[in-house]
């Protein structure tokens, strides 16, 4: 009996060691994949010196100054609020108004051609728009965040609205469910793997709008600090607040983009 149970246990520490391995692997081998970006960017910036490409030590030199006085944490808030509101209001948005165009045929046939040209209109042209119509105010810059990305949380959520199973829909009817546990009990769960899909892309699209906005229109924020060593063309900060940026963006979609969509997906079958 002892002899089968430190079997057992060796076989389930033996296991155990092996699922610890395998998740370590992906996050060694992204390491190790960045690692030799950084050899390789050292050595072709080591080949030529020059300030349009600075080697990777003057870039974290930059990146260690500009965090010690404090403007790369204030910059970088900036523009993460910027994105966290549009991000809000264009999933709000463009999540009922989906909802709404799958649910209802007509509506989507009639208003289809308005969805087309918003998807097809130029990032840039809404940005300027709105500066012009409303300022250079932080509401215009948002706003023009948010429109940029409804159209495509439109179409995800549509598509999702399109899926929803009739059936569940009648069985809230036999058990006369009211519209609030409607919603939470059989339109949200069903909904959510769009909804992941949405925010993912979502996120990946707006970060990049912003820093656009804020290079044309704001006095704070990373776009405007690429805009501002761009006139005197330090390419080293330049890379530093965008490197700085991206790694923050990696770590939201690490921590919370990823989870969410696993958990969004978690009921649906995995296939034979």
């Amino acid at each position: 009996m002892t002899a089968g149970r430190g079997r057992e246990k060796a076989a389930v520490e033996g296991r155990r060691a092996t699922a610890i391995s395998r998740g370590l692997l992906p996050a060694a081998t992204a390491l190790a994949s960045l690692l030799g970006l950084c050899l390789l960017w050292n050595l072709v910036a080591g080949i030529s010196p020059s300030r349009a490409f600075p080697p990777p030590i003057d870039v974290w030199r930059v990146l260690v100054k500009e965090a010690a006085s404090g403007d790369l944490a204030y910059h970088l808030a900036m523009t993460l609020s910027r994105v966290a509101a549009a991000y809000v209001v264009a999933m709000l948005v463009g999540s009922v108004i989906g909802v709404l165009l799958g649910v209802h045929r007509r509506a989507d046939s009639f208003f289809n051609p308005w969805l087309v040209l918003f998807l097809n209109l130029p990032a840039l042209v809404v940005i300027v728009l709105a500066y012009i119509w409303f300022g250079l105010t932080e509401a215009a810059a948002i706003s023009a965040v948010a429109i940029n990305k409804i159209p495509n949380v439109v179409v995800t959520m549509r598509e999702g609205a399109r899926a929803l199973d009739p059936r569940y829909a009648e069985m809230a009817k036999v058990y006369r469910l009211s519209l609030l546990d409607r919603i939470r009990h059989i339109l949200m769960p069903q909904l959510q793997p769009y909804f992941a899909a949405a925010s993912r892309s979502g996120i990946a699209l707006i970060w990049k709008i912003v820093l656009v906005v804020e290079l044309l229109g704001r006095s704070n924020g990373v776009g405007f600090q690429i805009y501002l060593h761009f006139q005197i063309f330090d390419v080293a900060a330049i890379l530093a607040y965008s490197l700085a940026f991206v790694a923050i963006m990696l770590l939201i979609e690490l921590l919370l983009v990823q989870p969410f969509e696993r958990h969004a997906t978690r009921w649906r079958r995995r296939p034979a």
